[in-house]
């Protein structure tokens, strides 16, 4: 494997099992999680993704799962009442030291004014990701972010058509992020390299829709990191062809656009940090059905 494609998908892939489409039940996810992490494809494992009021239920199954040599990280939705969130927190992050952490929160807010309220009751060890609406008033929620020193969330699909916005929607949300030096992440809908057209979901009878990728997305990110007003960014969002797409040692080249190794780095450590998904085996599947792995 390349040293590029390497530090792209480091500990890329948030594990969202509990989540549609996949939606499976706690005992297996955790199952899961477990053998991802002990997996020869752990570099690319990120947090697993529980809501705050499974946490009993994800304690007890965990239990079973936990070794001395490897301390699992979480990422917890927060539930409406953020105090009494963080002292759920607080209290799981004592009872399991050595075991697990709770270090990431995701908060969903409708309003801008949510973010400062709740920054007041962050504290410094927890990196909160507020997943706001792609809407007319994206900057507000953006400039709330950047004062506050928070970071965002975007939803890029989910198990209906009308869940994924637009790439149009995509790019300016990255944009305006990266312009105020505001981190991100994304969920739902980037279980797939590149954008394609498939099932949405597991069943039978899934409805079909247009999917974003994660090569898209995060490559995109790049490219707007080296020129933040670079016009192929709407052409790498739509890219199907993964024959178009070169990594190497020192960075990755896609038709026109080159893309340094020290910009993937800082891209991912500074911009476009993670996403989740209900699977960690299907975008590595797809990763190897196009040559990568």
């Amino acid at each position: 494997m390349s040293n590029s494609l390497k530090v792209l998908l480091t500990e890329i892939i948030d594990y969202a099992g509990l989540f549609p489409p996949a939606q499976v039940p706690m005992t297996v996810a955790v199952k899961n999680y477990a053998d991802y992490l002990k997996s020869e494809n752990a570099w690319m494992l990120g947090r697993f993704i529980v809501p705050v009021n499974r946490l009993n239920e994800f304690s007890d199954e965990a239990e079973k799962h936990f070794t001395k040599k490897t301390l699992w990280r979480l990422s917890v939705l927060a539930s409406d009442n953020l105090r009494q969130t963080l002292e759920v927190i607080t209290k799981f992050n004592e009872i399991n030291q050595g075991k697990a952490i709770i270090d990431t929160l995701e908060i969903k807010v409708t309003e801008a004014r949510e973010i400062t309220e709740a920054h007041k009751l962050l504290p410094g060890e927890i990196t909160a990701y507020f997943e706001i609406p792609v809407s007319d008033f994206l900057s507000n929620f953006i400039t709330a972010l950047a004062i506050t020193r928070q970071r965002a969330k975007i939803r890029t699909g989910g198990i209906t058509a009308n869940a994924f916005p637009s790439t149009d929607a995509i790019i300016k949300f990255m944009r305006i992020c990266m312009a105020a030096n505001v981190p991100f992440k994304a969920t739902a809908g980037l279980h797939h390299p590149l954008r394609c057209t498939r099932p949405l979901t597991y069943e039978t009878n899934s409805p079909i829709g247009t999917m974003h990728g994660f090569f898209n997305l995060f490559l995109s990110a790049c490219l707007l990191r080296q020129d933040l007003n670079n016009a192929s960014v709407h052409r790498l969002m739509n890219e199907t062809d993964a024959a178009k797409f070169e990594f190497d040692e020192d960075g990755i080249r896609w038709t026109d656009q080159n893309i340094s190794l020290k910009t993937i780095a800082l891209t991912r450590e500074k911009n476009a940090v993670s996403f989740g998904s209900c699977s960690f085996l299907e975008p590595i599947e797809d990763l190897q059905v196009i040559g990568l792995f």
